[in-house]
């Protein structure tokens, strides 16, 4: 396993040791103790998985206070492009927001650290992301950022003509209006 850190302090990028043959492929997902070992600190209690057709855009979503969320990202199925927007106040790399092309074929995973916003793009035909959290879902803790939000500006790999974008997403606050309680 190899993790590479991003330019955003926490954000990291897992590439796992895949070993192929004929037959196909096999490789560790997640190995708690090894994970530990490359400082991914996290203990991961709830597993959530969506499909999404081409030109889904899904987020940005975080929850706040003791509901926050660390989360590791992979695509099981097709490719998105994925994005983690830093919301710790303090943090050097505040509202800069990072990028990565996760697919099946790359097998990437993201970590991203308590105290993002996260989203991502459908850019194949259908796609099916399957992430871990270090904290269950609370409703009332949930809150969204506009994903198209000008002040972010994140390039989502398709446009927005294309984007198909739930009604909640759509309407979600502005960045600049956004509840965050997150302390570097």
């Amino acid at each position: 396993m190899n993790v590479i850190k991003t330019g955003l302090p926490g954000l990291l990028i897992v590439e796992p040791s895949v070993f192929s043959d004929a037959r196909g492929y096999f490789f560790e997902s997640f190995h708690q103790q090894r994970y530990f070992d490359a400082g991914i600190n996290a203990t991961f209690v709830q597993d959530n998985e969506s499909k999404s057709v081409r030109g889904v855009v899904r987020g940005l979503h975080y929850q706040i206070a003791e509901f926050a969320q660390a989360k590791l990202v992979r695509v099981v199925q097709g490719t998105v492009y994925d994005v983690a927007v830093d919301l710790r106040l303090g943090s050097p790399t505040f509202g800069k927001w990072f990028g990565l092309e996760l697919s099946d074929e790359n097998k990437k995973q993201l970590f991203i650290p308590r105290g993002f916003a996260h989203g991502f793009s459908v850019l194949s035909k259908t796609a099916i992301f399957t992430y871990k959290c270090d904290n269950v879902y609370h409703r009332e803790a949930e809150r969204s950022i506009q994903p198209f939000d000008q002040q972010l500006a994140i390039d989502w790999q398709i446009s927005r003509d294309e984007a198909i974008v739930s009604e909640k997403d759509i309407n979600a606050t502005a960045f600049s209006d956004a509840e965050m309680n997150f302390r570097m």
